[in-house]
């Protein structure tokens, strides 16, 4: 029964492909409605599977097979993500633009359905499937505007960094294999020596390259390239948090490798804080979050590493929901000025509403109480101080430089502006609240519905509220200590001035220069280009000119000597080579004779029939590229029905 968690977004988008076609207004409604109908009945039905511990197996052939399970993490996570992912499609439906919405409006929910296939893997097997129908998704979804070169360009960096990150949950997979016989989750304990370790490590390489992380993160950057929603639910709760979730998911056995647990907390320490760092530079609206959620997932993994997989559950979920709303708002200040630049923003007049959702998003980014990422930012830092002091001083400069951003982000993009024109007066005074097209009123309802959940998340400073998440989660959360309590506050609070600060001054940090050098990950992309991109470039070179020098001259060395050795033979025994070809001629001509009718029967017949069977396997596979994308997905459907149905068979 848990296989229909994945199953349901697929059938939608299905639905979603062959729906009828009608006016430009019909169809974004139409679309809207298929969209958050899956969503809604997801996570419904992944709240029932929850409480009632489903599980579900398909058997191929022993010892391979599917298998999934709704543990308590798994549970609520198969739940957030169909939550989170309901507004940010019903934004994409209205907001994006019409060519092509619905392609865009079906691959996310394919999306959606590889997410949660991931989530509920039970084995590496199932898994794997999920791991790689996710990361197929982002990059279509990244190269949407495929007619953009650019676009395009970046889609492939992504897809090509989080693919050799996914070398390492290759190698976890055949070494679990290897050692059990199976791909189970449960044969994790009986790891132990090198292969243990190639699964512990190979673990942490594939979460760090899909939760964007120390020295993958700039790929993440690649990816803004994408639409406004999907960079909203590829930061919040699909792909970039695929590589956290597998971590705390499988925490238990995570923490039993002698060295994994500090290799997990030193590569989300170093990338909260660089992250923080290239935030705070950023002027790029989208960047600057983006650079946010390679920090904020810097944190989840400190509390992994630490012992703490329910306080990084916590994490993600108050992340997921501040972070798709400041997403959205970014798009609408996209949609208003026309540029992501920060500094020709300052839209909250013109926006007063979403200037107010953005400000719930923006505090609880900033980590100030009673707001959900302030509890859940400060239960990482005392699991940090469990695990060392070094560990929890990383934590409060992160939440620091965090504070700072979102304050920055904030001011620049929402604030009042500081010289009113005539035109902005207007504005003020005429622009109703709730704004009165169609397209604008979803836009801002999505916000509401992301805002109201961050609110929701603030219930996690009552201690009720705490017990029962322990309960639910079957997870320990620390207890907070005043001394560390009182100095994030401190960094918090310095942060703040520090990003109003930036945000006054309108500081930009130019283009060039050391500054902009940091603020495009520390030059880490340079970094790449020079170590990896280029090398590889030089021996490709390299390999084509061997091939020319080696390969193909000893083809034209071959030639030459055959020619050579001809014209020896020609000289020395050309009168016997003319008796000898009379002779051969006679014999041919006897079996051509003997066998002239049935030979030309069997050959003419034989080409005629291929000619017209290839000529109409032509025309019949014409017949099926008809250009509408859903008929594709409709064939794809098809097949692997009939793929599943004879595997089924066969088990």
């Amino acid at each position: 029964m848990a296989f229909v968690l994945p199953l349901l977004p697929i059938l939608f988008a299905i639905a979603t492909a062959v729906a009828p076609r009608g006016s430009e207004d019909r169809q974004r409604f139409l679309l809207m409605g298929l969209a958050v109908g899956a969503m809604a009945l997801t996570a419904l039905i992944a709240a029932f599977g929850a409480a009632n511990g489903w599980t579900g197996h398909i058997a191929w052939h022993e010892p391979l097979g599917l298998t999934a399970a709704l543990p308590p993490l798994a549970g609520a996570m198969a739940i957030l993500v169909p939550l989170i992912a309901l507004p940010v499609l019903a934004y994409a439906a209205f907001h994006e633009q019409g060519r092509g919405l619905r392609r865009l409006v079906a691959i996310l929910l394919v999306f959606v359905g590889g997410m949660e296939l991931l989530v509920v893997a039970a084995d590496f097997l199932t898994l794997l499937i999920g791991w790689e129908l996710v990361g197929v998704c982002s990059y279509l979804l990244i190269a949407h505007e495929w007619r953009e070169r650019e676009n395009t360009a970046s889609s492939l960096y992504a897809f090509l960094m989080t693919r050799f990150g996914d070398l390492g949950l290759f190698a976890a997979a055949m070494a679990v294999f290897s050692v059990t016989g199976s791909f189970s989750y449960g044969g994790l304990a009986a790891m132990e020596g090198a292969p243990a370790i190639v699964v512990g490590f190979g673990l942490l390489l594939a979460a760090a390259s899909k939760s964007g992380q120390i020295p993958f993160a700039p790929w993440l950057f690649r990816a803004m390239a994408g639409p406004t929603s999907v960079s909203a639910l590829l930061h919040a709760a699909t792909m970039v948090a695929a590589g956290a979730f597998i971590l705390l998911r499988l925490e238990t056995f995570l923490a039993s490798m002698p060295g994994l647990p500090g290799a997990i907390i030193a590569v989300g320490a170093a990338t909260a804080l660089s992250g923080g760092i290239v935030a705070l530079l950023q002027t790029h609206a989208k960047r600057l979050l983006a650079a946010s959620t390679s920090a904020h997932y810097g944190l989840m993994f400190v509390a992994v590493g630490a012992g703490y997989p329910g306080v990084a559950f916590l994490h993600l979920v108050a992340h997921a929901a501040f972070k798709a709303l400041l997403f959205l708002a970014a798009g609408l200040a996209l949609e208003k000025t026309g540029s992501y630049d920060l500094s020709t923003m300052r839209l909250g007049r013109a926006l007063p509403l979403a200037g107010l959702m953005t400000l719930i998003g923006a505090m609880s980014l900033a980590g100030l109480p009673p707001l959900g990422g302030g509890w859940t930012k400060e239960a990482v830092l005392t699991a940090a101080e469990h695990w060392s002091l070094w560990a929890a001083g990383a934590v409060i400069l992160s939440g620091a430089l965090s504070a700072a951003y979102a304050a920055r982000f904030q001011l620049s993009a929402f604030g009042l502006p500081e010289e009113e024109s005539e035109d902005d007066e207007d504005a003020g005074e005429t622009a109703p609240l709730w704004p009165q097209p169609r397209a604008r009123q979803v836009e801002i309802g999505a916000m509401v519905l992301l805002a109201v959940f961050v609110l929701f998340t603030s219930l996690l400073w009552l201690p009720p509220v705490r017990t029962s998440a322990e309960e639910l989660l079957q997870a320990t959360l620390p207890e907070a200590s005043v001394a560390t309590l009182v100095l994030s506050l401190i960094g918090v609070g310095l942060g703040l001035l520090i990003g109003t600060l930036i945000a006054r001054q309108h500081l930009t940090f130019g283009s060039d220069g050391p500054a902009a050098e940091v603020a495009h990950w520390l030059g880490l992309p340079a970094l790449i280009d020079a170590a990896i991109t280029e090398p590889v470039l030089w021996l490709s070179r390299a390999a084509a000119k061997l091939d020319d020098r080696l390969i193909d001259g000893s083809v034209r060395a071959v030639a030459l000597g055959g020619r050579g050795v001809s014209w020896i033979l020609r000289l020395k025994g050309e009168a016997g080579a003319e008796g000898l070809a009379a002779q051969a001629t006679g014999l041919v001509g006897i079996v051509s004779l003997a066998t002239s009718r049935f030979g030309e029967w069997l050959t003419d017949g034989f080409v005629e029939g291929l000619a017209q069977t290839v000529g109409q396997s032509g025309r019949d596979a014409r017949r099926l590229q008809t250009g509408f994308s859903h008929h594709y997905y409709t064939i794809a459907t098809l097949g692997a029905g009939a793929a599943i149905i004879l595997l089924l068979s066969l088990s």
